[in-house]
């Protein structure tokens, strides 16, 4: 009998694929990837896939790893796709299938299923992350073979499916859009949200945060340390990578930060509506960038900007294990050493604003940079600088003026 590691939710989807692959004659072996998502019985989900005949139900423990070595680095690029989506769902991929391929050859499985749409990214990131980690097994998407649509061509015969094998599930035919979570973030899409008539954000229960109109009237201090680059502290209590965030996204839940409602292009070629909630993130990528202000020198971190689309395109379609990404992470590492410091901000309906920094390894030099009289920068000196850099100007002005 053929076997396959299912990447396993245990939500209307997965729980339909778990019963079609046995159908289909695999052994399946469902894998939960502990992600830090925030609203899931984590025992019952595992329960449920064993019942439901699953060769091998298990549940690994990566939200460490997920923060630690994924979304930090992202972090540090200040990477956004399209210069807002944060990226937490495209993050995660590459690590559930590396996870589920580790499953794959622990268990001798030669495929790998998942159970995103032909129409998504989700589709491309667990294929080309595959793909690069492990050629050798296949991946397998139900939803790109014909006969698996046509016997279940949308959610109402998923649903009758799962009644029909008393497959216990939540979802409805009522349910007005699909959400994604973990500790970085929550999405939500389709349904309802296709009509960008529809305010996204009255619409979606959110499972972070609350709407600025229910925080807090007062605004609350919150402060953030970090070491090269990684954050360390919260309030001055040192945490893990996955404690930082977990904290950050108590904090900025309850003030309403992080909420984000964007259309954006998708890599298949589409444009899709989302609406996102990334509390915590969204407080560290602020937190993280001034500090830099601080630290970093003008053409390094000027530099970084410039890379940093690139990294959000590559982390949105799923080059994660690219040689290209392997390469920035080493320039990323190396450009973050001097980035320590602790930055102190208010927190007040969703505004994240700064209340003060300092660092070690400050370059702010308030002797030089005063307006006061005195201080030691000779502003003489700006005069041959200045007819240095005008000198091209000077040359083509007089050769080719300009009406």
């Amino acid at each position: 009998m053929p076997s396959c590691v299912l990447a396993y939710s245990g939500g209307l989807d997965t729980s339909v694929l778990l019963s079609w692959l046995q159908d289909e004659g695999y052994a399946v072996h469902a894998v939960y990837v502990d992600l830090g998502q925030p609203c899931e019985d984590r025992q019952a989900i595992l329960d449920k896939a064993k019942n439901l005949g699953a060769a091998s139900a298990r549940l690994v423990d990566v939200r460490e790893d997920l923060c630690r070595d994924f979304a930090f680095p992202v972090m540090q690029f200040q990477a956004k796709y399209e210069g807002v989506y944060l990226l937490g769902t495209s993050i995660a991929r590459p690590l559930i299938a590396k996870v589920c391929l580790d499953v794959a050859h622990e268990t001798g499985a030669d495929a790998f299923v998942h159970g995103a749409t032909g129409k998504g990214n989700d589709q491309c990131r667990f294929q080309l992350a595959a793909e690069a980690l492990d050629p050798s097994i296949r991946v397998v998407a139900p939803w790109r073979i014909e006969r698996f649509r046509q016997r279940f061509p949308g959610r109402t015969e998923m649903i009758a499916f799962c009644r029909a094998k008393n497959i216990p599930v939540k979802a409805s035919t009522a349910k007005p859009y699909s959400s994604d979570e973990n500790c970085l973030h929550i999405s939500y899409e389709a349904g309802r949200l296709e009509d960008l008539g529809v305010n996204g954000t009255e619409l979606v229960e959110f499972g972070m945060v609350v709407r600025p109109r229910d925080a807090p009237d007062q605004p609350e201090r919150v402060e953030i340390a970090f070491e090269s680059g990684v954050p360390k502290a919260v309030n001055g209590k040192s945490l893990s990578p996955f404690g930082v965030v977990g904290a950050l996204n108590e904090i900025g839940g309850r003030n309403a930060v992080g909420i984000i409602d964007m259309v954006e292009n998708r890599f298949v070629g589409m444009k899709s509506r989302g609406v996102y909630e990334a509390p915590g993130m969204t407080i560290l990528y602020e937190a993280h960038r001034l500090v830099e202000q601080l630290t970093l020198d003008r053409d390094l971190a000027h530099l970084r900007d410039r890379l940093a689309p690139e990294v959000a395109e590559m982390v949105y379609y799923g080059f994660w294990y690219h040689a290209k990404m392997d390469a920035l992470l080493a320039f990323v590492r190396e450009a973050q050493k001097p980035v320590t410091g602790q930055v102190s901000l208010e927190l007040y309906k969703g505004n994240v604003i700064v209340a003060g920094r300092s660092s070690p390894g400050s370059l702010y030099d308030e002797g030089i940079a005063t307006m006061e009289g005195g201080g030691s920068y000779n502003q003489t000196d700006a005069e041959g600088f200045l007819r240095i850099q005008g000198l091209p100007s000077r040359v083509q002005g007089r050769v080719r003026p300009r009406r």
